[in-house]
């Protein structure tokens, strides 16, 4: 996942169930602003692309910033298996000092475009920043755990051939490998070896991203990585809340949820949060700076990265993103711009399916939060 992305879009995550209204988020540098777009543009996706067109027919290709487009192709091709795709990634790093005009000729004499079957959905994720403290107070109370020394993983052999093995995450219990407990379960035992202490709403919301920087008082910062998982099913909380009452229907961004959390912390939210079972664990290591790693193993341009179903897709392959129609309130109106498939997502499930990767920090994680717009997706192959 990205990030192993545990998370998967902070929305996908957050919902299997939903996300709002604050300020317009500052878009993160790497993708073009929605004013670089014509607003009359008519959506060219009810004129099919065929295998044999061009890019050029593809919907916003002109208002393309083609040279970040191909800079993130050069950045993640090499963990493509393909051959073709690889031979394309060595003449693109072979490039040197191109423009906006040799990027595009580049992109367009080399790959065509392939539709993904219809319409479905994208949503976005970030790499979030949190205070941390490294011993337990009052406000700082939730800990963040190590993978547990007693977890055990135990692969169950399916007897049909047509069904997948399944892997039991449990803990061993004298020989006895029993279930693995859930997140209330886990919050009710010992803290012992707490790697730091966090407020309890943003560890919830480090758990669904997957990783993110800690900053402690002390000036230190260090990256929280996904170390494992109680193997508990990821359950949404935002329309339970919704359904409660606690939000209302056009506002369950992320940062709403958020919020309600932090001013109901304790008993409250800590009920609300027991809704999702699914518990992370985190290793700690020392942050160079650098945008973190997605399933590929290469960092994540942001704004030019998208995780995805890898049962539908490859990683290091090229697509094209065409999304309107947001559903929630702030968003920006479309997403139109090339992505590399750096990585992978709990919640991302289905072909016409992505999770596109902002960047660090709370303007990267406003959009993410605001991002779930009807998606159109392209695959770009190579032309030989």
């Amino acid at each position: 996942m990205r990030l192993l992305t545990l998370s998967a879009g902070l929305f996908a995550a957050l919902t299997l169930a939903g996300c709002v209204s604050a300020p317009m988020p500052v878009r993160p540098p790497s993708g073009p602003t929605p004013s670089s777009q014509p607003p009359a543009e008519a959506p060219p996706a009810a004129v099919p692309i065929t295998p044999a067109s061009n890019l050029p027919g593809l919907p916003g290709w002109a208002t393309e910033d083609h040279v970040a487009a191909l800079e993130a192709f050069r950045a993640g091709c090499g963990v493509s298996k393909d051959a073709a795709m690889l031979a394309l990634c060595g003449r693109a790093r072979a490039l040197r000092g191109f423009d906006d005009g040799e990027a595009r000729a580049f992109l367009e004499n080399n790959f065509r475009a392939e539709p993904v079957g219809g319409e479905g959905l994208l949503t976005a994720y970030f790499a979030p920043q949190y205070e941390a403290r490294t011993r337990r107070t009052s406000e700082f109370s939730a800990p963040v755990r190590p993978k547990p020394d007693d977890m055990v993983s135990v692969v169950l052999s399916a007897s049909d051939p047509a069904t997948p093995d399944q892997t039991l995450i449990g803990r061993d219990r004298d020989g006895k490998v029993e279930p693995y407990p859930d997140r209330a379960g886990i919050e009710a035992g010992s803290a012992a070896g707490a790697l730091a202490w966090m407020r309890p709403e943003d560890l919830f919301f480090l758990q669904i991203q997957g990783s993110g920087v800690l900053t402690f008082d002390d000036g230190r910062r260090l990256r929280a990585t996904f170390a494992a998982h109680n193997g508990k099913p990821y359950v949404g909380i935002a329309i339970p809340m919704r359904d409660r009452g606690l939000l209302p229907d056009n506002n369950t961004s992320g940062d709403n949820i958020r919020r309600w959390l932090a001013d109901h912390r304790g008993r409250e939210a800590d009920a609300i949060m027991a809704l999702n079972p699914r518990y992370v664990f985190f290793n700690l290591g020392p942050d160079d700076g650098r945008e973190p790693q997605g399933a590929a193993g290469v960092s994540l341009p942001p704004g030019r990265a998208i995780a995805v179903d890898l049962s539908q897709h490859n990683l290091g392959g090229l697509y094209w993103i065409d999304a309107e129609a947001p559903r929630l309130a702030g968003a920006f109106p479309t997403y139109r711009r090339a992505a590399m498939a750096l990585d992978t997502g709990g919640a991302i499930k289905g072909a016409v399916r992505a999770d596109l990767y902002m960047g660090t920090g709370d303007a990267a994680g406003t959009e993410a939060g605001r991002v779930r717009h009807t998606l159109r997706l392209y695959r770009l192959v190579p032309l030989s």
